[in-house]
């Protein structure tokens, strides 16, 4: 299954996005009342998983459970509570989940969005959730804030590990691992963004920068692990080269260096539009009540 939309592809989502809207054929765009009749009420509009995954194209219960998994670990990177958004049916002997708009907005966002059903659900969910550029750049966004999240959990799993290995000086080891990607130290590639001082650079990445460091993070705990390196200077060293990897991959297979790619939007500010987007989701369907 694929996941998120890369750079170039994005692009041509957007396009296809726009070509939707401007269609007024039932057969380009996806129909308000399709999502709209599939709701249930119980104190509140939710819409259940196991008919929901039908209207994005799926039948099969396996991927679409790990459509569910990215959507809620945004809620956790969010700090929005899981189970706000996907409660489990009374049935005790049932699988499925309840959800709410937000999560269904989640949901098409993580989705394959090379099926069209995506594709539509993508452009209605997030239309009527703030404003055209919430949609243009959404699987963007809510890429950034779920890859983000993966960072900060194999930075931490990567920190154990190089204590064990008997890494006294984090930040040169962590700095090895900048310089072999960036050919720039840590501090030089801040100072060439003009990132604040109390943030990480990783807070203004784009998507594909982001799962770079997520491979190189990966792959550096993997390599100390699996060659049992042990040292100070060691660890750095194999920091460094995983880094000039993943920077050789790069430049192959975009042409562009990991240091020319753009800044991206604070991760903070994309994580607030994305919480706004559940609070309007929350007023939509109160005011239906």
């Amino acid at each position: 299954m694929r996941g998120f939309l890369c750079i170039d592809e994005l692009a041509n989502y957007t396009q296809r996005v726009i070509t939707m809207l401007e269609n007024s054929s039932s057969g380009g765009r996806l129909q308000t009342t399709e999502f709209e009749k599939m709701s249930h009420k119980n104190g509140g509009a939710f819409w259940l998983r196991s008919e929901f995954m039908h209207l994005l194209g799926y039948d099969d219960l396996v991927q679409i459970r790990a459509v569910t998994t990215k959507a809620q670990k945004v809620c956790l990177n969010l700090d929005i509570p899981v189970e706000d958004n996907f409660a489990r049916v009374d049935d005790p002997n049932s699988q499925d989940l309840r959800l709410s708009r937000f999560a269904c907005y989640l949901m098409a966002m993580n989705a394959d969005s090379s099926k069209p059903e995506v594709a539509k659900a993508q452009v209605y969910l997030a239309t009527i959730a703030e404003s055209i550029r919430l949609y243009q750049q959404g699987v963007e966004n809510v890429a950034r804030v779920l890859i983000r999240g993966d960072i900060k959990q194999k930075e931490r799993s990567l920190a154990g590990v190089a204590k064990q290995a008997e890494v006294n000086q984090y930040g040169l080891f962590q700095n090895a691992g900048y310089r072999g990607m960036y050919n720039m130290n840590f501090a030089e590639l801040t100072a060439m963004r003009s990132i604040p001082n109390n943030r990480s650079p990783l807070d203004f990445m784009g998507k594909p920068e982001l799962a770079a460091h997520l491979f190189r993070v990966t792959q550096t705990e993997e390599r100390i692990k699996n060659e049992k390196i042990v040292g100070q200077r060691n660890c750095e060293t194999a920091a460094e080269h995983v880094g000039k990897q993943v920077r050789r991959a790069m430049i192959e297979s975009s042409g562009s260096a990991p240091e020319d790619l753009p800044v991206a939007e604070d991760i903070k500010s994309v994580s607030k539009q994305i919480k706004n987007a559940a609070k309007e989701f929350k007023k939509i369907d109160k005011s239906k009540n």
